[in-house]
């Protein structure tokens, strides 16, 4: 009966998390849904965030299940089949997955826990454990593009992911360092005289990005930008309104600070990595940009996928001969790329080098991880 009753608890939670957000889901609410007594829920749980942490284990312990029998695979099959793997899990557990990502934020344990899980399987796959470079090339791409399938429908093949793990995604360039690593740069627009409605927004971004959403309150944004509450409402008709605005705000400025800054001259390869460098930058003279975006997937999920689909446009702007398999997963892999590249440099303090990481991973972006391997064993 007890383990019974626990598991009700955790598909309940799972099923409320997943459609909604941890802030807002309650312990009532869960028993409500499980058809369960509140003192049941404190039988097995002591409060809300150990029945989250429970899912979030839950969900790193099936996908370490689902990776186990790579090891039992003939080795020319298991580059596909470590793809397929991570691909269906992300189709098949959708809800659990929009959980984990909502854990990945709130407690990044979790996502050094998955990152463990997911480096014995490439070590499984490839011989040998990843650089820091091979883990965002391999598993950043492969889990953003999943994601995108499975959240947003975007058409992403599987087997043009294997055809990139296994011999890139650019035709091999030569790279300049000096232009593509140049901190020479143009800065975003600065409002001196920002009228009221900027105010608001400048201290929104401020607040959100620091508390978060659910932590903070109008008031408090009206308060710290010298306005009184009805200034607010005569710009915003709600929280979530505002928060919209600022989602949409943060993107036009990544995306006008990669460009004012690219350069001209830079060949298909130098500009990614380029761009992989300037996203980097601009992360580190804003470092709220990055958690508005990221709790912003539980908060508008909507709006998110307008983040990521106007980054998806700006690369079909280009005319592109370079890209070596289907274009649409091509992007995401890179989008997948860049977004897990953040989360290394905002969440795990790491990579210490950036630099380094990115010339790594350019060379990934044209040899792709077989190459790789040839570059790995010369040497050592």
């Amino acid at each position: 009966m007890g383990s019974d009753t626990r598991k009700a608890l955790i598909e309940s939670a799972a099923s409320l998390f997943s459609a909604r957000w941890y802030g807002i889901v309650s312990v009532a609410e869960i028993c409500r849904s499980a058809n369960l007594s509140n003192g049941a829920f404190y039988r097995h749980f002591k409060n809300k965030e150990e029945i989250f942490c429970a899912i979030l284990d839950y969900v790193v312990g099936q996908i370490e299940s689902a990776l186990a029998p790579l090891a039992q695979i003939a080795p020319n099959d298991r580059l596909r089949q470590f793809v397929r793997i991570i691909y269906d899990f992300s189709q098949n557990n959708t809800p659990l997955v929009r959980v984990f990502r909502e854990g990945q934020y709130r407690l990044f344990e979790y996502e050094r826990k998955l990152k463990d899980v997911y480096e014995k399987a490439f070590a499984v796959v490839f011989d040998r454990k990843p650089s820091t470079a091979e883990y965002l090339f391999a598993l950043g791409g492969l889990r953003f593009a999943s994601i995108r399938r499975a959240f947003h429908q975007i058409p992403v093949q599987p087997e043009a992911i294997v055809s990139i793990l296994h011999g890139g995604i650019l035709k091999e360039q030569p790279i300049n360092a000096d232009r593509v690593f140049s901190t020479s740069i143009t800065p975003l627009p600065i409002e001196l005289l920002p009228d009221s409605r900027e105010q608001l927004l400048a201290e929104g971004r401020k607040l959100f990005g620091e508390k978060g959403y659910f932590e903070t309150n109008i008031h408090e944004v009206a308060s710290n930008a010298g306005l009184a509450i009805g200034s607010f409402y005569r710009y915003f008709e709600s929280k979530e309104a505002f928060y919209k605005e600022i989602i949409q705000s943060v993107g036009r400025d990544v995306r006008h600070f990669i460009t004012l800054n690219l350069g001209n001259c830079l060949n298909r390869l130098e500009r990614e990595l380029r761009g992989l460098w300037l996203f980097i930058l601009f992360l580190s003279m804003d470092r709220y940009c990055y958690n508005i975006v990221r709790e912003a997937e539980f908060v508008l999920p909507e709006e998110v996928r307008s983040y990521y689909d106007a980054f998806h446009r700006g690369y079909l702007k280009r005319e592109d001969s370079t890209i070596t398999c289907d274009t649409t997963t091509c992007i995401e892999f890179m989008l997948g790329v860049a977004h897990y590249l953040g989360i290394e440099v905002i969440f795990d303090k790491s990579p210490d080098n950036a630099r380094q990481v990115i010339e790594e991973i350019g060379y990934l972006y044209t040899h792709g991880l077989s190459g790789d391997e040839r570059l790995h064993n010369a040497r050592n």
